[in-house]
């Protein structure tokens, strides 16, 4: 954050001085309604959607339980050029009622590359947060509650909204405050929308204008916005805390529903699953179909060797880091072995943009600093690390270390120190005990963390166009270049790829973690 607070108290130049005072209000507003109507969006469809799944019985109930997740292995600006192209004039709805029923439809009512559009997008594909925390915190917290509730006479509406809700404020507002970060982070929706915001200008400024400074400012005001932001959540969660007077905590029991409201629960998941994957996915696939190999093979190979690539490398090293900050914290008492970790997470709530800006006003400063040491070893540039995927990979660790940590983190706390003190009172070192004890017993909770990275760096926009080398491209960065070209069929090839990898990593997410919960 160093680059960030000296370049607000730099001298301001003349384009910053235009952004000032005729463009960084309506910066300000339009992110701030995006994030605001998009958190109302989630809390209401991911919170029924989790009493729902959590309270009730009814078809496919069992299957919805881990299938509304999917969402989340679809990137946002994916999902954007998807439904851009479904209700185009040419697109699959529009023909079908011109050349099927004979409808003409005024093109305004199809037109969703503006703001309400863009809040779709962010509330169909970031609900799961909201609804993957407060289910599992329903799933496991809510039954004597609720049981109480019931033996007192209230009937469901009354238990739903003076019970649950209340109980479920700080995980639902928890879910929220992620979603609200990855709108703040977000490039590619805004950019194809055409949608002015703090993450558009950053990158309008810096490659449009040639002016970094000023980009520095805007990135440490949209810092200050993610501080306000984080204020109000910590305002939201309250003081109020709920603890139970025994030990042991029941599972919710499940009502079998019947007749209209068996068919109206089923209908409303039904609903929400089609609108955030199902229908999505199959118009991806439908393109997919048709623009068979126009991306030539060499070329795929290419984007899918080097998202795996920096994904996995960042990811392992991640992990790693998560596992020795997790274990440094666990055996040190004291206020160090609090503090420390909290500095290590903090990445995740800066926007991807912000941490570009720090990176390259790094990396450039410590190229500056290495020149004599490249002009010894024979290279002749003086940008080597800033022109490398080192950089790349360095800003990865930065954004994504908080999920790989919190993972690693739940699986100490779940373990405990006792195996590894008995170990040490046998004799074993530390290094030993660590690799015998301590790994075996968080081999879950491992692999949970390098799951989580490893999508989210596939799905990474932001960071990956500003810092990645030159002519090297992911799968993400190219169907968002294919989509800004108007190729939007021949996106859908590594959308495609993203959202099977993707899904299938959150597929054996969700399977560990059950296995977790069971025992």
């Amino acid at each position: 954050m160093l680059p960030i607070i000296s370049g607000l108290i730099a001298p301001a130049s003349e384009n910053w001085e235009h952004i000032q005072e005729y463009m960084l209000w309506n910066y300000m507003k339009t992110t701030f309604l995006l994030v605001f109507y998009t958190a109302i969006g989630t809390i209401v469809i991911g919170t029924s959607l989790a009493w729902l799944i959590a309270q009730y019985e009814f078809p496919l109930s069992r299957f919805y339980k881990w299938a509304l997740i999917l969402p989340l292995s679809i990137p946002p600006f994916i999902a954007a050029y998807t439904y851009s192209g479904m209700v185009s004039y040419t697109g699959v709805i529009q023909s079908t009622l011109r050349n099927v029923f004979d409808v003409q439809v005024d093109q305004r009512f199809f037109d969703i590359m503006n703001i309400p559009g863009a809040i779709f997008i962010y509330t169909m594909f970031l609900y799961p947060y909201v609804y993957t925390i407060t289910r599992v915190f329903l799933s496991q917290q809510a039954a004597s509650l609720v049981e109480s509730a019931k033996l007192l006479g209230k009937g469901p509406w009354s238990i739903f909204l003076q019970v649950v809700l209340p109980i479920s404020r700080a995980a639902i507002i928890g879910g929220v405050s992620l979603v609200s970060l990855e709108v703040l982070n977000d490039y590619g929706v805004v950019k194809y929308y055409g949608i002015q915001t703090f993450s558009t200008a950053i990158f309008q400024t810096w490659f449009g204008l040639g002016d970094i400074d000023a980009a520095i400012k805007l990135a440490g005001s949209l810092m200050t916005f993610v501080v306000l932001m984080l204020v109000i959540e910590k305002l939201l969660r309250g003081t109020k805390q709920f603890s139970y007077s025994n030990t042991k905590v029941n599972p919710l029991p499940k009502v079998q529903l019947k007749g209209f409201k068996k068919w109206g629960a089923f209908g409303y998941v039904t609903f929400i699953f089609s609108l955030a994957f199902l229908i999505p996915v199959i118009q991806l696939v439908d393109w997919f179909v048709l623009t068979w190999g126009s991306i030539p093979n060499g070329e795929f190979t290419t984007y899918i060797r080097n998202s795996v690539y920096v994904a996995g490398v960042a990811a392992f090293v991640i992990v790693i880091g998560a596992l020795i900050v997790g274990n440094f914290q666990r055996f040190t008492r004291g206020r160090i072995g609090k503090i420390l970790p909290k500095f290590t997470i903090v990445g995740y709530s800066i926007p991807g943009a912000v941490i570009a800006v720090a990176i390259v006003t790094m990396f450039i400063w410590l190229d500056r600093q290495l020149v004599p040491l490249y002009t010894a070893w024979g290279f002749s540039s003086s940008l080597v690390l800033s022109t490398s995927v080192v950089m790349l990979i360095v800003a990865y660790i930065v954004r994504f270390f908080a999920i790989g940590y919190n993972a690693v983190e739940s699986g100490y706390d779940k373990i405990g120190v006792n195996f590894s003190l008995a170990s040490r009172m046998l004799g074993a070192s530390v290094t030993k005990t660590f690799f015998k004890v301590d790994i075996p017993l968080l081999k879950g909770a491992i692999i949970s963390g390098f799951i989580l990275v490893f999508v989210d760096i596939m799905k990474e926009i932001p960071l990956t166009l500003i810092l990645r080398p030159f002519n090297f491209d992911t799968l993400a960065t190219k169907a968002f270049q294919y989509a800004s070209d108007e190729k939007i069929m021949q996106a859908s090839q590594p959308s495609i790829i993203i959202i099977a990898m993707s899904a299938l990593a959150i597929f054996v997410f969700y399977k560990l973690l059950d296995k977790e919960d069971a025992k």
